[in-house]
């Protein structure tokens, strides 16, 4: 019997791959400015780490080369790295020599307005929580339905992003960002080893943060935390740093550490 699209039969492609089926893959956002893909080497850590849990077979080097030629192409915008499993048969079980699925897909720079990172921005409240799993902590692995739920949660341009909290109700990042937060000049970002994506901007503003003698640390936050932070910033590989400047009652200004952080992040991606 042949596989039916839209009603229509099937020919050869994905029907069988495991990343469409369950979400068996990794991905990554990879920002193309000049021709160059942005952080490379920090998405590629990523996706490893992401392949050793998953137990996918990955050779970095073909990767590293294959988006380097891609971007080169592509110019300007972001380069989205899908990796799956590849093809299997029906059921759950992983094929045991799985014949892993590269697919790079080209679009835009997403065209964020100014003011966000100039003035900041409003935080929505998600009620949707994210699920503890440890084992696929801090991976930015296929399956993304918290995020397209809390996603649907608002419309228009009143917020900018929202946050995720956990299923204890503590403060874990945004829908498709990381969160910080300054306090008494401590910069604090949460721990991720229970839930919740570790983006590489997130990585880079620590290191950032290291180098330029700033006290940070990665902890587990309560939401009382955020609301009594001094700064709060969000972080991703495509925005950079976005100053957080209300959320729920809460108001801050846009603070000098926050500031700080946004013109060395700046000076390093040009």
């Amino acid at each position: 019997m042949q596989d039916w699209l839209n009603g229509q039969p099937l020919g050869a492609g994905l029907q069988r791959d495991r990343g469409l089926a369950y979400g068996d893959g990794l991905f990554e956002t990879i920002a193309v400015r000049r021709g160059q893909p942005r952080l490379l080497e920090r998405h590629l850590q990523r996706l490893a780490t992401g392949c050793q849990r998953l137990r996918i077979p990955c050779d970095i080097a073909q990767l590293d080369a294959e988006i380097r030629a891609y971007a080169a192409l592509l110019g300007e915008g972001v380069a989205k790295l899908l990796l799956t499993r590849g093809d299997g048969l029906r059921g759950y079980a992983p094929p045991a020599e799985p014949e892993v699925r590269r697919l790079l897909l080209g679009s835009p720079a997403p065209a964020y307005p100014t003011v966000h990172a100039d003035q900041g921005i409003t935080l929505y409240p998600c009620a949707t929580r994210l699920a503890c799993q440890p084992l696929l902590a801090g991976l930015k692995h296929l399956n993304r339905l918290e995020q397209v739920l809390a996603r649907a949660e608002w419309s228009g341009t009143e917020y900018a992003e929202g946050l995720m909290l956990d299923q204890e109700g503590r403060p874990i990042e945004g829908v498709f960002s990381n969160l910080f937060l300054v306090h008494a000049g401590r910069l604090l970002t949460p721990a991720l080893d229970r839930c919740g994506v570790a983006g590489v901007m997130r990585g880079l503003i620590l290191d950032v943060a290291a180098r330029e003698g700033f006290e940070a640390e990665v902890l587990p936050l309560s939401l009382d935390d955020l609301l009594q932070a001094d700064e709060v910033f969000l972080c991703n590989s495509q925005f950079g740093i976005w100053p957080v400047r209300r959320y729920a009652a809460a108001n801050w200004s846009v603070g000098p550490l926050t500031r700080k952080l946004q013109g060395s992040i700046n000076e390093i991606l040009e």
